[in-house]
């Protein structure tokens, strides 16, 4: 493909890396015996979801946007859980859910009456904090000290409330095989008492099995082996970058070029707080296709975003000769946590939205102008 054909800045999914993790993805359910659903909160790209249901075909939501979404772009009931649900929100969960899990005793207490009284075939399940987690992040451990995410052992009786029939638990973040088994471990000791009186355990998302180098064979063996200790139990997982872990880019092109204290930034027509979040949050440096980490000298950059956050910018990259305006500057790995973050920040356009199919067309999905500003700041 002519990227210099790729309106700028623009994400583009490949059609083709999208069916290699699919695939993947759906030969760990089917050698491991397990439900795999996808995530949204880190993929919710809809206008991709016939692709992805050739594969697989159910997914869990946050919300009830996301909750909607599923059942009207995907075609299936979520799998959802929220922190905390509202009265106003809950009639939709309850529509477009065929498991609801609750973040705390006190949330199934209010609103399981609601499920009954409904007469939907809805899965009540709760979420369960083992307060164990390999992620070192803080920002995104959810067993972290004091953390708000589920119900540790200790608040628990010796039994269930009644109706609660799934266990949720949710540890990793774009983690091993090795890292789930560590918690498992502590969720069996921890929780073994409520494992015969629930049908399903949902283990959450976090991992990252389409990732190089993931050792998906012991990921099947750990689960093929939990079901055997367990043969009652459904066992689920809700990966989100696995789904889209390498399957895309984002394309900007370099609108100026400032120099301050010897320090060169490219500024490009794009944001890293409003186009590429997680940069700045997890942190980590993405790479830049034909770019290397900065080597002494060779031409070497900042590369600036187009908003007014001073933080707005990452560094340093070296490039084989200098840049110019115009060039054009291919992150990759843009299409987890990137479209569902971005944001309006500055007046700022999104990116357009693409497919590169397997024909080696360009199908735009989506461009954003004014009017979608406008809307948002109504």
């Amino acid at each position: 493909m002519d990227i210099d054909k790729i309106p700028s800045p623009c994400y583009v999914m490949e059609e083709r890396l999208l069916r290699r993790n699919l695939a993947l993805i759906k030969g760990v359910k089917e050698e491991a015996g397990v439900n795999i659903i996808l995530a949204f909160k880190a993929f919710a790209l809809w206008k991709a979801f016939p692709i992805i249901c050739e594969y697989i075909p159910c997914s869990t939501a946050s919300s009830r946007y996301e909750a909607r979404l599923a059942y009207e772009e995907m075609g299936s009931r979520a799998h959802t859980y929220s922190p905390a649900y509202t009265e106003e929100d809950f009639p939709d969960i309850l529509r477009y859910s065929s498991h609801i899990t609750f973040n705390s005793l006190a949330q199934f207490e209010r609103f399981y009456p609601l499920v009954k009284a409904s007469g939907r075939d809805v899965s009540c399940g709760l979420r369960i904090n083992p307060e164990y987690s390999e992620v070192g992040t803080a920002l995104y451990n959810p067993c972290a000290p004091g953390s708000r995410m589920g119900v540790t052992a200790d608040l628990l009786g010796d039994a269930l409330p009644e109706g609660i029939e799934g266990l949720h638990f949710h540890t990793l973040c774009e983690s091993s095989s090795y890292d789930l088994e560590k918690t498992l471990e502590v969720v069996e000791r921890r929780f073994h008492r409520y494992l015969p009186a629930v049908r399903w355990v949902n283990m959450g998302g976090g991992h990252l099995m389409t990732r190089q180098g993931y050792d998906r064979q012991h990921l099947v063996g750990l689960l093929r082996a939990f079901r055997a200790r367990h043969p009652h139990l459904e066992v689920i997982l809700e990966p989100g970058s696995a789904f889209a872990w390498q399957t895309g880019f984002l394309l900007t092109t370099v609108v100026d070029l400032v120099e301050n204290q010897g320090i060169r930034t490219a500024i490009i027509d794009a944001s890293f707080s409003c186009h590429m979040p997680d940069c700045l949050e997890m942190p980590y440096k993405p790479v830049i296709r034909h770019a290397t980490d900065a080597i002494a000298g060779r031409p070497t950059y900042r590369i600036g975003g187009n908003s007014c956050l001073s933080g707005d910018f990452m560094g340093d990259w070296s490039f084989d000769k200098p840049l110019k305006v115009g060039d054009r500057l291919i992150f990759e790995d843009m299409m987890h946590y990137t479209i569902v973050k971005t944001t309006f920040f500055n007046g700022i356009p999104h990116p357009s939205i693409a497919l590169w199919n397997l024909d080696g067309e360009l199908l735009l999905y989506r461009t954003f102008g004014y009017e979608d500003y406008r809307q948002r700041m109504s």
